[in-house]
């Protein structure tokens, strides 16, 4: 069926078969008879050298627990243009990393006047990609679907809004891939 899909389409337009697929729009692909891995390690890896934290030292979370950021007037401004960047640039990361949701979530928050503290929670987020740079998601063969939630609240109201925050990530286990 999909060798008469390639022939049909081939007669309407110009094209080539270049076989399985391995790179799309910046997310590396590797299909396995496991199933799929979907990565974006050399995008991660752009990401560090373009903000110079290529050479730093790893982390193990993407931030601090209990951090608090806040839009304190008090502290020194940082450049708005290269934080909007790198937040911009990490969210696109998020594709198949959803790992770093949450933090790029809060710190997206604050690209209007970003202050110190919001730079080196920042370079927190930099510094676990770059221990994590090969991460991905991974969708392996099978025939049972499970749907995993996590929930996590923080039931500290933010000092800026006044609101809590909540954040939830939902995945299937295992998914069929024919």
């Amino acid at each position: 069926m999909i060798r008469g899909f390639k022939r049909e389409m081939s007669t309407i337009f110009e094209m080539s078969d270049l076989g399985l697929l391995t790179y799309y729009l910046g997310i590396e692909v590797q299909q396995h008879k496991g199933g799929i891995t979907l990565k974006q390690h050399r995008y991660a890896t752009k990401i560090l050298q373009e903000t110079g934290m290529q050479d730093c030292n790893a982390v193990h979370t993407p931030m601090e627990a209990g951090l608090v950021l806040s839009k304190s007037e008090h502290e020194q401004e940082v450049d708005e243009k290269e934080f909007r960047r790198s937040i911009g640039c990490l969210r696109y990361l998020l594709h198949t990393r959803p790992d770093l949701a949450y933090s790029v979530g809060l710190l997206s928050r604050y690209m209007h006047k970003p202050k110190s503290s919001h730079a080196a929670a920042l370079k927190q987020v930099l510094r676990y990609v770059r221990g994590t740079a090969n991460y991905g998601l991974s969708f392996e063969r099978g025939t049972k679907m499970e749907l995993v939630g996590y929930s996590d609240s923080s039931h500290n109201i933010d000092e800026d809004d006044g609101r809590s925050t909540t954040g939830h990530i939902f995945y299937l286990n295992t998914c069929p891939i024919t």
